[in-house]
C-alpha cells in the first residue's frame, strides 16, 4: 500500500514537472518568435484566400488532352476582404503555379487588390484538406495499432515540427551557428522522443547519449568531407537565394548544409540507438549475471545486423531526393570526371556517408553506455522503470 502511494505521488509530481516545462517552453518560443522580417519581396495588398470556381468562362485545353496559356474562370471567394463575392480570375497552364479549374472545384486565389481594383489569378488546387486528412489519418493509425506508445510517437513527432519550425529555423534566421543550433534541436527532439518512449530508465539514457553523440558524428565527417572536398552550403542550388538573404538578415549560409545533415541523420540514428539499448536491456533482465563485456558483446553482434540496413536506408533517402538529378546525368551522357565532380552528387554523397558514419558509430557507443550503465549504480533507475511500468 505505502509502495502504491509512493508511486502515486512520484507519477504526479512527475506530471507536474513536465506541464511545467511545457508551458515553459512554449512561453519561451512564443518571445523567441517575435522577429522583426526585413520585406524581401513587396507583398502589400496581397492576399492568398480560398474560393470556389463557379464558371469556366474560357477554357485551355486542346485536342490532344494538354493545356497552353491561361483559363479565364468566375470564382466565389470563401475567405478574405472579398469574402462572397464573385471574381474573375485567370488561371495559368504551368506545373508549379495554376490549375486545371472545373465547376466546383475549391483553389487558393492570388488576390492584389488597390482600391476598387482587383487583380485575381488561381495559385493552386485547395489541397489543405486533404494534407491534414493524411495527417489525421497517420496519427490514427499510429495511436491504433501503436496503442499508448503509438500515441506518445505521434506526440514527439508534434514536438519535432515544432521544434524544427519555431526553433531551428529562427536560430538560423537570427544567426547563430548553424551546427550549433542543429545540435540543440538534435539534443531537445531525442530527449522528449526517447523519454515518450521508453520512460526514465536505463535504456532511455544510453540511447539519448548515444544518439547525441551519433549525431555528432555524423556531423563532424560531414564537415570534414565539405572542407576536404571544397563543398558548402555556399554550392546548394538554392544559394543565390540564400546569399540574397543573408544581406538582410544575419543568416549563416556556409555551415546550413551541414546542419541539415546532422538533422536528417536525426532519425536514423535514434532508430538504431533506441533499438541497441532496448536489446541489451532486454538481455540483462533474462540474465543479469552477465558482465559488462557481454553485453557490450551482444549489442554489437545485433548492431551488425541493423548496420547495413539503416546505411542502405540513408543511401537510399538521399538517392531518391537526388531522383531528378540522376535521370539528367543519364540522359545527357556525361562523362564519368564530370559527374563525380559535379556538386550536387558530391553533396549527395556526403549526405549519405556521414549519416551512415553517425549510426554505424552509434552502435558501439550505445553497446558501451548501455552495458556500463546497467552494472552501474543506476541499475537502481531501471528497476524502478521495471516496477512503475
Amino acid at each position: 500500500m505505502f509502495s502504491k502511494l509512493l508511486s502515486d505521488r512520484r507519477a504526479i509530481i512527475r506530471i507536474m514537472i513536465i506541464m511545467i516545462l511545457t508551458f515553459g517552453f512554449f512561453i519561451f518560443l512564443y518571445f523567441f518568435n517575435k522577429v522583426d522580417k526585413p520585406e524581401l519581396i513587396n507583398q502589400k495588398g496581397t492576399e492568398y484566400e480560398k474560393a470556389v470556381v463557379e464558371e469556366v468562362l474560357k477554357d485551355n485545353i486542346q485536342e490532344d488532352g494538354s493545356r497552353v496559356g491561361n483559363q479565364e474562370v468566375k470564382v466565389r471567394m470563401l475567405s478574405g476582404s472579398k469574402k462572397g463575392e464573385v471574381l474573375n480570375a485567370t488561371s495559368a497552364s504551368g506545373y508549379l503555379y495554376g490549375a486545371g479549374c472545373k465547376q466546383n472545384m475549391k483553389v487558393i486565389v492570388s488576390l492584389s487588390t488597390e482600391g476598387n481594383d482587383y487583380v485575381a489569378s488561381v495559385y493552386s488546387y485547395d489541397r489543405g484538406t486533404i494534407i491534414y486528412a493524411f495527417v489525421l489519418l497517420f496519427m490514427l493509425m499510429l495511436w491504433a495499432i501503436g496503442g499508448k506508445r503509438g500515441l506518445k510517437s505521434a506526440i514527439g513527432l508534434v514536438f519535432t515540427f515544432v521544434c524544427i519550425v519555431f526553433l531551428f529555423i529562427p536560430m538560423l534566421y537570427k544567426g547563430y551557428s548553424p551546427f550549433f543550433a542543429a545540435v540543440i534541436i538534435g539534443i531537445l527532439i531525442t530527449i522528449v522522443t526517447m523519454y515518450l518512449i521508453a520512460g526514465f530508465s536505463v535504456k532511455t539514457i544510453s540511447s539519448i547519449m548515444g544518439t547525441i553523440l551519433g549525431v555528432i558524428a555524423a556531423g563532424g565527417a560531414a564537415t570534414l568531407f565539405g572542407y576536404l572536398a571544397k563543398i558548402s552550403g555556399y554550392n546548394v542550388a538554392e544559394v543565390e537565394e540564400l546569399v540574397f538573404l543573408s544581406t538582410k538578415t544575419n543568416l549563416n549560409v556556409g555551415g546550413i548544409l551541414f546542419a541539415g545533415i546532422l538533422i536528417a541523420s536525426l532519425g536514423a540514428v535514434m532508430d538504431v540507438s533506441i533499438s541497441i539499448a532496448s536489446t541489451v536491456n532486454e538481455i540483462y533482465d533474462k540474465n543479469n549475471k552477465l558482465t559488462s563485456k557481454e553485453l557490450f558483446i551482444s549489442g554489437i553482434n545485433v548492431g551488425r545486423d541493423m548496420m547495413g540496413t539503416m546505411a542502405n536506408t540513408l543511401i537510399l533517402a538521399f538517392t531518391g531526393g537526388a531522383i531528378n538529378t540522376l535521370i539528367l546525368i543519364y540522359s545527357y551522357s556525361m562523362k564519368y570526371n564530370q559527374i563525380i565532380n559535379m556538386y550536387s552528387i558530391g553533396i549527395e554523397i556526403m549526405q549519405g556517408i556521414s549519416g551512415s558514419i553517425g549510426v554505424i558509430l552509434t552502435v558501439p557507443l550505445v553497446s558501451f553506455i548501455t552495458s556500463r550503465l546497467l552494472k552501474s549504480k543506476f541499475i537502481k533507475i531501471h528497476s524502478y522503470d521495471k516496477l512503475s511500468a
